[in-house]
């Protein structure tokens, strides 16, 4: 995403301090928001398989109603206190439907996002391809170190563009 995008991100969104256990999002519920971690931890769990899995900083939640409009297939607890960025999905997709560069990046940024993570929650025997050629688990793709480098960037400019620290 450009710096134009992450300064929409930063004027649109809401920032605000998250207090510890509190449910961003309910599974089964209604989520306005896809939230974008700035501090803190985040706790999801499944109705049926307890706790499922651990965010931390840079991670988003609420993406996956946003693309396919069902309701939330998990829920979200903060994990002691933090703090999150929230825009509102109206806005964020009428922001996806008008600007077609800003959609075409943002859903690329997505995609590699919900890449990542499952990529994240595969088996060790699946780590190995056939033939070899698969990455070893301490290996980094050259092809996307610039990508995650820029994007590290951009997410320390957010922070900055937000001034978040001062929010209570």
């Amino acid at each position: 995403m450009t710096d134009g995008d992450i300064e929409w991100m930063a004027k649109n969104g809401t920032c605000r301090r998250l207090s510890d256990g509190e449910v961003l999002i309910e599974e089964g519920g209604r989520s306005d928001s896809l939230i974008l971690l700035l501090e803190g931890e985040l706790q999801v769990s499944a109705r049926g398989y307890g706790d499922v899995a651990r965010m931390g900083v840079g991670e988003i939640v609420g993406e996956v109603s946003l693309v396919d409009s069902a309701p939330p297939s998990a829920t979200i607890t903060t994990r002691g206190e933090g703090l999150a960025l929230f825009l509102d999905k109206r806005q964020l997709l009428e922001k996806l439907e008008h600007d077609e560069s800003f959609g075409s990046r943002f859903y690329r940024a997505l995609a590699v996002f919900l890449a990542d993570r499952l990529r994240a929650t595969r088996q060790p025997a699946t780590d190995r391809l056939l033939d070899g050629t698969a990455l070893s688990r301490d290996e980094l793709d050259i092809g996307i170190m610039d990508h995650v480098t820029a994007a590290g960037e951009r997410f320390s400019r957010l922070l900055r563009m937000l001034h978040c620290h001062s929010v209570n």
